[in-house]
């Protein structure tokens, strides 16, 4: 751990050295923030898994445990804002949503630590082999009804738990929402519907988020000033997304499919770039 904070001193993205971040960064981290909020409120989710690649290719932030930690504290802001309107909403199921958080937040403790160890450019290849598996998640479809009042019970705790964990632990390793992993296993777990799902995902979401930027704070991994500029940006970008979401209501599915492709693209880059073949 000693090796890893050592390593930061004179990163324009370390903790301690944000002061360093330049004024081009600085716009480019707006931008980012934009553009992960628009995605978000365009197609409703998968947005903040463009978090990490956006702050390492786009803003140039030159360590990826720092792209990582930053993009965690940004995730886990745009989930919070989110969580409060869903509340609102009365959709949240929070005696099954909050167990699964408790237990996702022991994993993605294990999972940032581990994160942190290893090789940023390895980390990066797994992340986009990751975002390969969510761009197919994306383009799966699930209409399906569920139970209206899904709640946690003696035969269903053990699978909140275990996929809490599981899923927690990925957050927590590749430093993302995880919310297109969180909301098929709240759906197998509980046997909630689809809108439920997403509502009481954004639990474990901010929770996940936290934890993971907790940890790579400690480490200090994370550009605060990066962090409040993308989640400005994403603020921003989220209004202008979720009205034109409202716009193109009909072509839902073909929103989806643009994204996933966009996704693919992305993670196909990254793939590229960490085997040096860019």
């Amino acid at each position: 751990m000693t090796e890893i904070c050592s390593s930061q001193h004179g990163l324009p993205g370390a903790t301690d050295d944000s002061h360093l971040m330049t004024s081009m960064m600085a716009v480019l981290g707006l931008a980012s923030g934009a553009l992960v909020g628009f995605s978000l409120g365009l197609v409703g989710g998968g947005g903040s898994i463009l978090a990490v690649p956006l702050m390492v290719y786009l803003v140039g932030v030159p360590e990826p445990h720092v792209a990582i930690g930053t993009s965690a504290i940004a995730v886990a802001a745009n989930a919070a804002v989110n969580l409060s309107n869903h509340a609102r909403g009365g959709t949240v199921r929070w005696s099954c949503a909050l167990p699964f958080a408790a237990a996702g937040i022991v994993g993605a403790l294990v999972g940032s630590i581990f994160g942190k160890m290893l090789d940023g450019q390895k980390l990066l290849a797994l992340f986009a082999l990751l975002m390969l598996v969510i761009a197919g998640l994306m383009l799966k479809t699930r209409a399906r009804v569920g139970l209206p009042d899904a709640k946690m019970s003696w035969s269903n705790m053990p699978a909140i738990v275990g996929l809490g964990l599981g899923t927690g632990t990925l957050s927590g390793f590749f430093g993302i929402g995880g919310g297109f992993l969180i909301v098929p296993a709240l759906m197998l777990a509980t046997g909630m519907s689809i809108m439920n799902a997403v509502s009481s995902s954004l639990v474990a979401v901010t929770a996940f988020g936290l934890t993971t930027a907790a940890s790579y704070a400690w480490s200090g991994l994370i550009s605060w000033g990066l962090a409040g500029l993308f989640v400005a940006g994403g603020i921003c970008g989220g209004l202008l997304g979720t009205r034109l979401a409202r716009l193109l209501a009909d072509r839902r599915g073909a929103l989806n499919t643009l994204f996933a492709a966009v996704i693919v693209a992305v993670a196909l880059y990254m793939l590229l770039r960490s085997l040096n073949l860019l």
